[in-house]
């Protein structure tokens, strides 16, 4: 990527201001980017050049006035196309939804982006529904990893991790039900947040219930804390949104980690990770030590809660395609289908089960959480595989929560959790350091993967 496509938010604001560049150059850089790459990584469903110069020479022109509205304005963004954006379609990665529209209303996450200045390039893709932890649909095929298009970048935020790493975009919008934002950034050596359920509004509501949320995927921390500040601010549409904060998620993010109670679990207990993963993962908390924080390995806190989660991930898929007949049916994802199948015969009773099973999570990390400050895991077990399959072994393939192990759980506490890479095996494939912290610390998790992030500047 050229140099310009490759900044961060936070870099392209202090050139900004400084004028070395303007939003309109970092515009065409991404542009120029998705030119030159999106037809071999297949990251986008929609570019919409004309509209992105438009908003870009308004930003510059605020740049210049003095009346920027903060360190998003003219920020090159992509949002994945789950979320709505007014006069664009949000196709959902499926053939039921009618490009026709109307698309007369932003999503919240959008709004707040508009609101900020930040110039809109495109929608990301998705695989159908947002369903699985890989990305491809039968509407738009298969979206591939920049470092090798054989492999898959993850998913179900997949379009928007490869336009990042590849430079097609200084950042986006994803979600994450079970992982969605952590898998793709650990896959493609991005930064992804998953933060405090209801943090990020919601609206329309997603079928998923508790377990749905937004983030930023981001090259850096510091950038996630800022993309944070402008998305993470309550919508009226969301009955559930928190209350807006006090300051900003860039507060005290460069004060280190000395004295932290760092809590490292290497499986959580039951998973196996390749053995690369381990070391770099190993080496990463030997980081943290090194940085002033207390590491402790930890006994496993809690069994695999995959039933669970699986209960409450199929109902949500019945009820997102309880609306459409036989006929709409025959053009969806078969395993899809499979998934909605199973839901169809959850009962109320199991479902209340699933949620116990939640609580009595959440009740489990809150009292971690009295001694540790942080838990610390690897973000996936493995790194990213061919692209176009649904895991990395056919047995994976049918449940893609088998291997997404570290991830899903904290969908079912709605804690903050932060996936930073920490390093590339032998062959090149980036591995992710997932950071998990109470309910409403995302703060104190920004600052842990932040003072990671920044190691080699403090040495």
């Amino acid at each position: 990527m050229s140099d310009l496509a490759g900044m961060t938010a936070a870099e392209l604001a202090g050139a900004y201001a400084r004028r070395e560049t303007s939003p309109v150059e970092a515009t065409r850089a991404a542009l120029a980017a998705i030119e030159e790459r999106d037809a071999e990584l297949n990251a986008f469903v929609l570019v919409d050049a004309d509209a992105a110069l438009r908003d870009a020479a308004e930003s510059e022109a605020r740049w210049s006035a003095g009346t920027q509205r903060g360190r998003a304005d003219g920020v090159p963004t992509s949002v994945k196309d789950l979320e709505r954006t007014r006069g664009w379609p949000t196709l959902r990665g499926t053939w039921l939804a009618d490009e026709a529209g109307p698309w007369p209303e932003d999503s919240p996450s959008v709004a707040r982006l508009r609101e900020a200045g930040a110039v809109l390039i495109g929608k990301t893709t998705t695989p159908e529904f947002g369903w699985k932890g890989v990305t491809d649909s039968g509407r738009f095929g298969i979206t591939r990893h920049p470092l090798d298009p054989a492999l898959t970048p993850g998913g179900s935020s997949g379009g928007s991790a490869a336009a990042v790493a590849a430079g097609m975009g200084t950042w986006s919008v994803g979600t994450d039900g079970g992982g969605s934002v952590r898998v793709p950034a650990s896959f493609t050596g991005t930064v992804g947040l998953k933060p405090t359920g209801d943090l990020i509004s919601s609206y329309p509501p997603g079928s998923n219930g508790l377990l749905s949320h937004r983030g930023p995927i981001t090259r850096t921390v510091l950038d996630a804390a800022i993309m944070l500040d402008v998305i993470g601010r309550p919508d009226h549409r969301d009955w559930a949104a928190l209350p807006a904060r006090d300051g900003s998620f860039t507060d005290g993010i460069e004060a280190g980690i000395e004295g932290l109670t760092i809590g490292y679990s290497p499986d959580l207990g039951y998973g196996s990770n390749d053995p690369e993963v381990a070391s770099l993962v190993a080496e990463a908390v030997g980081v943290l030590s090194g940085l002033g924080a207390h590491v402790t390995e930890i006994e496993p806190l809690f069994d695999d809660p995959v039933e669970a989660f699986q209960t409450l991930w199929c109902a949500g898929v019945a009820r997102t395609l309880d609306p459409y007949g036989p006929d709409d049916l025959a053009r969806v994802d078969p395993a899809l289908l499979e998934y909605a199948e199973k839901g169809r015969g959850i009962t109320a009773v199991e479902y209340l089960d699933a949620l116990a099973v939640c609580a009595d999570l959440g009740l489990r990390m809150a009292r971690f959480h009295e001694t540790y400050d942080v838990l610390v895991t690897p973000t996936v077990p493995g790194v990213a595989f061919p692209a176009g399959q649904n895991g990395p072994t056919p047995e994976q393939s049918r449940v893609w929560a088998s291997w997404t192990p570290y991830t899903y759980p904290f969908n079912m506490t709605r804690q903050p959790a932060l996936s930073v890479p920490c390093g590339r095996t032998r062959s090149g494939l980036p591995v992710g350091l997932q950071l998990v912290g109470p309910r409403h610390q995302d703060a104190r998790v920004l600052r842990a993967g932040r003072a990671y992030e920044t190691r080699g500047q403090q040495s």
